[in-house]
């Protein structure tokens, strides 16, 4: 340390006294480690090493051709066509850190390395303080906005509470786990704009060193964005390109430019083995061609017959800076998929093509629209990607089910994927870390934690009951099961026994055997009863504190089934649901002279108010399909458990049944840019034994929200 016995004292001082150091004390103090080293309020060394399970929430694999012999000879399927062996592709829902911290230690490790390993890893984290988790819904011809949760608010604020310094500990802990995750043959590819780029360069300096550095590409992009007249306008990103060591795959991408950039699928028609002209047919009002041309002939004084070659192919490497290469276009309903931040399918390709061999795996953890994953499909990549947006997980996950459509169609292969969250297991770590993994005081704060978030008083002499609200009794489902229909039995039968006529249960998740039909019952029996879920937002203190967290009812939904000898279809027939997310009553009154679009009670409402306070209200959710974005059935849902793997604590891979089965995505339809409609009935489906089973049906609605329902069928 360069520090003489006078700084020493001054130090002990200041920290004895609880004040500040000043910055040239903190740089004495690790002046002989190194000349230059990073450092900002909030660095952390160490980094999350939880090993959480994952859970499946939804298999997808599009239904392949049983005589397609190129696709048999890739993957073992079942008599439906259906992959069974081999990686499944995944696309993960949560907190980045907790998903990276789980795949690097966790069992999902093992089987990454088994296929080589992450080879790739491209990021686009988010660039600015003014990006969220918000999304826009267009409906009846209006926009509303579907604004974030309170999680993703949360995430938000942690990102970028104290500012770039936030943001700092968020890429910092974020990008060692990525490193320790990535294969020591591996790349990254760091995307980031010019608010962030130089920050972002220093923090991948000291993770994987400065030997490790490739390139800092500049991608020049041409949007239109207005003019400028203070600075030169902002046209491209920076892509930061790292290695792990110094054994990576990189193949150098080529342009062939023919002839100072002729535009050459204007006239390729026209010659022969790529610069031969094909007889005297040739593309007369190509001006640029013509100039090459007639200069051909006055210096060969005749005119070119087949075999002349009449120009020639320059071939350029694909320098640091990419200009051809533009975002993607608003009119390209092929590609658009109305998401803030996507990326061009082009761009990827050339990394992908650049770093990795078809076969290799490759990792997104801020993964937007999918165009990683999307990118990857198409070229016979593996891959894996995460984001903690809803909206970005269900845009991902159409566009996914879009491209095996394609590939199916055009007879190539492709892998199944699966949508994992870390479920009942991430809400599990939440209560251990408030409660340092004390059983009981973990029961009696998860309990209070609730009925805090649900502005409900805590109640005491009663077997099933926990709190009451605004007249209402309030029980708290549990922490990692569902509500089950016995329990509603026996919530039922005490307020029958005390006279209670309304009761309020809480729950993460509920059996898929509470129907509408089962709460009427209920009812006519003298106790109403309200299902409303717990959000995550309940684990985050500041967001109790406020009053920000919100409760809403469960979601229902109807459908008509079609029986015939062996084969069934499926229609959707109703959807009911009561998502709230602004109070009109407050907007009404607080708005100026304008419109706005809101959310409440399961209606979206557009909210006029003219000059002279003159409100109206328009409904712009004018039928129950209004709400539905997309739906899928497993037709045979209890055929596969789900069997979670998890470390013990001798660091052997133990699997066990979770108790739920695999939602195995048979058929859906779904809304894309391209096309906005819906099927409501489903194709037939055939069983190949008679017997019973059971059928899911899953929607999920504009807002990006799940609900399902289980039917019960006997086939003859």
């Amino acid at each position: 340390m360069n520090l003489n016995d006078t700084d020493k004292n001054r130090i002990i001082e200041l920290i004895k006294a609880g004040e500040k150091l000043p910055k040239e004390f903190i740089y004495k103090l690790f002046a002989d480690e190194e000349d230059v080293f990073l450092f900002w309020n909030g660095r952390k060394e160490d980094t999350t090493n939880i090993a959480l399970p994952f859970h499946s929430i939804e298999h997808i694999d599009e239904p392949r051709k049983e005589n397609d012999k190129a696709q048999a000879t890739m993957f073992e399927t079942d008599f439906r066509g259906r992959q069974l062996k081999g990686w499944t592709n995944k696309l993960i829902w949560g907190d980045n850190k907790l998903i990276l911290s789980s795949l690097a230690n966790g069992p999902m490790r093992d089987e990454i390395e088994k296929e080589g390993g992450v080879k790739l890893i491209y990021i686009d984290p988010p660039f600015a303080v003014g990006a969220d988790f918000g999304f826009d819904i267009q409906i009846g011809g209006e926009t509303a906005e579907k604004k974030q949760s309170i999680i993703e608010e949360i995430a938000y604020r942690d990102t970028w509470g104290k500012g770039i310094s936030s943001y700092l500990t968020m890429m910092y802990e974020r990008l060692k786990l990525m490193h320790n995750l990535l294969a020591s043959e591996g790349s990254i590819y760091v995307h980031i704009d010019w608010r962030l780029s130089h920050f972002l360069r220093m923090i991948c300096d000291d993770i994987f060193g400065e030997k490790n550095f490739k390139n800092e590409i500049v991608w020049n992009y041409e949007t239109y964005s207005g003019s400028v007249k203070n600075y030169f306008p902002r046209k491209h990103d920076i892509i930061l390109f790292y290695t792990k060591s110094d054994k990576y795959t990189f193949d150098l991408p080529y342009l062939d430019d023919f002839e100072d950039s002729i535009n050459f699928e204007r006239w390729k028609n026209y010659i022969v083995d790529g610069n031969k002209i094909k007889g005297s047919n040739y593309p007369s009002t190509d001006s640029r061609f013509m100039i090459r041309f007639n200069k051909w002939v006055k210096d060969n004084k005749r005119q070119p017959e087949p075999d002349d070659v009449i120009f020639e192919i320059k071939s350029f490497a694909v320098s640091s800076t990419w200009k051809d290469i533009n975002a993607v276009d608003p009119k390209d309903l092929s590609q658009k998929v109305d998401y803030p931040t996507q990326k061009p399918l082009a761009l990827l390709e050339r990394i992908f093509k650049a770093s990795t061999k078809e076969g290799d795996l490759i990792a997104d953890f801020f993964c937007g629209s999918g165009t990683t994953a999307v990118a990857a499909e198409k070229m016979g990549r593996k891959w894996i990607t995460t984001d903690l947006g809803r909206f970005s997980i269900h845009t991902a996950r159409k566009r996914l089910i879009g491209v095996q459509r394609e590939l199916q169609a055009s007879g190539k292969d492709f892998r199944a994927f699966e949508l994992l969250n870390l479920g009942k297991y991430e809400r599990q770590f939440f209560m251990d870390d408030l409660t340092n993994g004390k059983r009981k005081a973990k029961e009696d704060l998860y309990v209070d934690l609730i009925l805090e978030a649900y502005k409900a008083k805590r109640i005491d002499g009663h077997a099933t009951l926990h709190g009451s609200k605004a007249g209402r009794f309030v029980n708290v489902g549990p922490l990692d099961v569902p509500v089950t229909q016995s329990r509603l039995m026996d919530i039922f039968e005490e307020c029958r026994q005390k006279l209670y006529t309304q009761v309020d249960v809480l729950g993460f998740e509920f059996e898929m055997g509470l129907t509408p039909q089962f709460i009427q019952e209920l009812k006519e029996k003298g106790v109403s009863v309200t299902l409303k879920y717990i959000p995550k937002d309940v684990f985050d203190k500041r967001a109790v504190e406020k009053g920000q967290v919100k409760f809403f009812d469960v979601a229902y939904l109807n459908t008509k089934e079609k029986v015939k000898g062996k084969t069934i279809t499926i229609e959707l027939t109703d959807f009911v649901t009561h998502y709230t997310q602004d109070d009109i009553e407050e907007l009404q009154q607080s708005m100026r002279a304008g419109s706005k679009v809101v959310i409440e009670d399961g209606q979206i409402f557009k909210i006029e108010k003219d000059k002279n306070g003159i409100i109206t209200r328009t409904v712009l959710t004018k039928n129950w399909f209004d709400w539905i974005d997309y739906w899928a059935i497993d037709f045979n849902y209890e055929d596969k458990k789900e069997i979670i793997k998890i470390k013990n604590d001798k660091g052997d891979t133990e699997e066990k049944w979770s108790g739920n089965y695999l939602f195995e995505n048979e058929w859906q339809s779904f809304r894309t840019k391209k096309t906005p409609t819906l099927e409501f009935t489903s194709i037939a489906h055939e069983y190949k034994k008679e017997g019973k089973y059971k059928v899911m049906v899953k929607v999920v609605d504009i807002l990006g929200i799940d609900t399902s329902k289980i039917i019960e069928v006997n086939i003859k």
